[in-house]
């Protein structure tokens, strides 16, 4: 690949973070976070609400809107705007929080990541901000009105956009040079009439000086009307150009404790100064007037014409400049574009149609854009307080009070930066695994950052979310990286062995923790509660059960078995390369045959329904299943592994001792998972051939699994004939619910009882694309159930992918399945190739559903979209 970004990414990949110093690395919401709770009763959205984040200094980072930092957020710049209307300044995305949205948390912006590249040398953002007042209250009024079996209320649906009377605000930044940064603010005005609005670029300092003192407070320097200066004791020096503007304004980054506490100010210049003398012209000469601080804003007054533009040109670099913008100097933003153009078009499969090619580039754009600045230092947060709420003891008893090693401050990938600003351990693995296709180091050093110290328990385990960071996640980690060392290896030309003998002296401390914490009989069957699968079961599955009473997981065990053989074939591969890891692939088959014998052999297989159920088990001696067909009874297919003859040649030890395991096994009549061997002697390890069939009968019937863009979570069957179970004296019940979560449990913004999610369908994909290359035509199955259509595993797996992918693509009307009902805004011709990555989809509309932004793992679109054009 021949082009400036890819020797930019070969010369970071020599970094100790292989990352550039300046980065999309501001989150949208700091506000409402786990971080920012120093409350008694562990009420984070309650504590540190919306109407605080204008007056309020954040402890643990920074946020703002279409934002940039340096690696640790000393220094942000974000842009900050005001219709005239408005009662705030639009500074953040305003979202509802849980309490407040009839399903939950959830942004209420119109907002689009419309490209990025690795290095950040090109970026653009788009935000669209209504001409009328922005319906605070509406929204918020709405939607706490709404019940749960109501769709949310949106801000498509208040009318502030019906009439296009709204600005489209992009964002660009292109570098000149790694601290040297061109800024570009177009806004464009979509409606009828001519309207104003002003706009604030904003640089500010992150207030580190509450908790190190004011020796360390860094400033900002007004040196002229079109320039500043900000020095900061670690960073160094920075200059920030401007064209010319109204005015400068200039105040401190330092709360309003008088605003929001009726206490005196420390200081007369506070966070929200801007605020005030904008809307409301107090102390605008006070402000203009001030000439050092750490929050400045140049401020602009626009009035633009229908259907026109005007552009606002900045410059924030390490050196000072004599010209800072010199004749075609807009050329920078054209030339990074066209890098951005051509570093694209080298790696997105060229079979892929124009729109297919959009869906892509903006789920790496939104995955990139994604990268996010967070600290979070356990120790600390529990034994300071944040000068508001004194230190207590529920707080050092409470939540997360035994991670107190944990000690975060890195740039992760996040799920969505407004909806979870915080990164969650599964989600980041398949996270890593689309950003392999388009920066493989950053990918292998952010899953190894999971497994480092400052991470990983002691005993073994990897932290969930902040929620609650003993919470359990699913152990695809093996799994993740399996396919980004393939990634690698098939489109850069080459693999990193050293990257997967780190992860396998990581995992084998967690795989460990699971077999020691998750298996309580010692049986191999696996607990683990919620695994990240919230409300899929007939009750909150991470519950403390009465008495001997135990709930025996068919995913639990499944995904240990996929671990299992995860860790196998790393173990496999290291040992091509390094023969004294033989030994560990041995120890992973075997791990795998026990798993699978518990799993198959002991009563989670149901004979008469041909699936997999989770089972109550009662003293040890009665067992309950829990006869709910779900995503749950899908993964046992997720553990699937080909042996190639060329492995099994090179490794004879692990040959010798496989074959000797499964001899004794037969002769002592135990069980062996299916373990079928082909003419060119390649091995299949996966479920059994008539389990697999039956299995799939449900899953490719459009009455039970099978959605016009992927499989359910939940069987349709529960529609009209809900499950229900009579246990403990209460009545639990299950029915299918394709949309928007109606029940409240972990949160209720998230539904697993029937929507599409694209991680499992994911998985499962990759599933039967191995099981289709082992078996060949030789197993075909009905695709629909009904159809009389039969294909492989190979093409069945296809299929589904080629559903998947429809859910995003654009038809003749140019409308999108996800936009569901708002495809009336996002047909018109400034918006159709405006793409949305919803965290699920409805079950049967396949509307975009929960986080809007969710490019984390619905991203994996685009490592479908490279399998079927590839």
């Amino acid at each position: 690949m021949d082009n400036p970004e890819f020797t930019r990414l070969t010369q970071n990949a020599t970094r100790e973070v292989p990352l550039e110093k300046w980065g999309p690395y501001l989150s949208e919401r700091q506000w409402g976070t786990i971080r920012e709770d120093y409350s008694r009763n562990g009420d984070a959205w309650n504590y540190f609400p919306h109407d605080h984040a204008r007056s309020r200094v954040y402890r643990w980072g920074e946020d703002g809107l279409a934002g940039i930092s340096d690696l640790f957020q000393n220094l942000c710049f974000a842009i900050a705007l005001w219709n005239g209307k408005d009662p705030i300044l639009k500074e953040r995305l305003f979202g509802l929080t849980n309490q407040e949205g009839n399903h939950g948390e959830d942004v209420k912006e119109l907002y689009y990541y419309l490209d990025n590249l690795p290095s950040h040398y090109y970026m653009k953002y788009l935000y669209k901000y209504p001409q009328e007042a922005y319906p605070y209250l509406d929204l918020l009024h709405r939607n706490r009105e709404l019940g749960k079996m109501a769709p949310e209320y949106e801000i498509l649906d208040t009318g502030v956009f019906d009439k296009d009377r709204y600005f489209d605000v992009y964002v660009e930044y292109a570098k000149k040079a790694e601290e040297d940064i061109f800024i570009k603010i177009e806004v464009v005005n979509r409606g009828d009439q001519a309207a104003s609005l002003t706009v604030l670029p904003t640089l500010w300092f992150y207030n580190r000086w509450q908790y190190a003192g004011d020796d360390q407070k860094p400033k900002i320097t007004v040196l002229d009307g079109q320039s500043a200066q900000a020095t900061h004791h670690f960073l160094g020096d920075y200059y920030f150009y401007l064209q010319q503007p109204a005015e400068m304004l200039m105040t401190e980054n330092e709360t309003n404790f008088e605003r929001l506490y009726n206490r005196p100010n420390p200081s007369e210049f506070v966070k929200d100064a801007f605020h005030e003398a904008i809307i409301n012209g107090k102390d605008r000469d006070k402000l203009s007037s001030k000439k050092e601080g750490t929050k400045l804003s140049p401020v602009y007054h626009l009035d633009i014409e229908p259907g026109a533009s005007q552009a606002i040109y900045l410059r924030l670099t390490n050196e000072p400049q004599a010209q800072p913008f010199e004749d075609n100097f807009e050329q920078i933003f054209a030339d990074r574009k066209g890098e951005a153009d051509a570093f694209y078009n080298d790696l997105i499969p060229k079979g892929c149609s124009g729109d297919q090619k959009n869906i892509q580039r903006q789920a790496f754009a939104g995955l990139l854009w994604s990268r996010q600045y967070y600290h979070y230092d356990l120790e600390r947060w529990l034994e300071t307080s944040d000068g508001i709420t004194p230190v207590s003891g529920e707080r050092m008893q409470g939540r997360n009070s035994t991670w107190k090693y944990l000690k975060n401050q890195d740039i992760i990938s996040m799920p969505d930066k407004w909806e979870y600003p915080w990164y969650a351990a599964w989600d980041t693995a398949f996270h890593c695994i689309s950003l392999s296709l388009v920066d493989p180091v950053y990918a292998r050093h952010q899953l190894l950052l999971l497994m480092r110290e400052w991470y990983m328990d002691p005993s073994g385990q990897l932290p969930a979310y902040e929620w609650n960071f003993s919470d359990v996640n699913p152990p695809v980690h093996a799994f993740a990286a399996m396919e980004i060392y393939r990634n690698e290896k098939k489109i850069f030309g080459k693999g990193d062995v050293d990257f997967l003998k780190k992860v396998f002296q990581k995992l084998l401390i967690n795989f460990t923790w699971w077999i020691n914490r998750k298996d309580k009989d010692g049986n191999n069957i696996f607990e683990g509660g919620f695994l990240g699968l919230d409300n899929i079961g007939l009750f909150n599955r991470s519950m403390m059960l009465p008495g001997n009473t135990l709930l025996e997981q068919a995913d639990g065990t499944s995904w240990m078995g996929m671990y299992a053989l995860g860790m196998m074939d790393i173990a496999i591969e290291i040992a091509m390369h390094d023969p004294t890891f033989e030994d560990s692939c041995t120890k992973f088959y075997e791990h795998f045959v026990i798993i699978a014998e518990a799993l198959n052999e002991m009563g989670l297989w149901n004979k008469e329904d041909q699936f997999f159920y989770d089972v109550l088990s009662l003293n040890n001696s009665e067992a309950i299943p829990l006869k709910v067909r779900s995503i749950v009874g899908l993964t046992p297919l997720f553990g699937v592994s080909i042996i190639d003859r060329e492995s099994l040649k090179k490794l004879p030890d692990f040959a010798k001792r496989m074959q000797w395991f499964q001899n004794y096994r037969k002769a002592n009549s135990k069980f062996l998972p299916s373990h079928q061997k082909r003419d060119d002697e390649c091995i299949l390890l996966s479920m059994d051939r008539q389990r697999l069939q039956a299995i799939l009968e449900k899953v490719l019937d459009e009455s039970e699994f099978l959605s016009p863009g992927g499989i359910r979570a939940l069987s349709r069957v529960y529609r009209d004939n809900p499950y229900s179970l009579e246990y403990g004296g209460n009545r639990y019940s299950i029915e299918y619910d394709p949309g928007d979560s109606t029940s409240g449990m972990f949160g209720g913004n998230s539904n697993w009882r029937g929507p599409v999610w694209m991680n499992m369908n994911y998985l499962l994909v990759h599933a039967l694309r191995i099981n289709g290359i082992f078996y060949g035509d030789d197993l075909k199955v009905e695709c629909p159930k009904g159809s009389g259509n039969y294909l492989n595993l190979v093409d069945v797996s296809r299929e589904l992918a080629r559903r998947l992918v429809h859910i995003f693509e654009s038809d003749d009307q140019h409308q999108r399945t996800l936009h569901g009902p708002y495809n009336w805004f996002y047909q018109k011709e400034t918006n159709r190739d405006l793409v949305l990555f919803n965290e699920y989809f409805h079950g049967d509309t396949l509307r975009g559903l929960g986080a809007s932004h969710q490019t984390g793992w619905t991203a994996l679109v685009v490592n479908l979209l490279f399998e079927l054009n590839g």
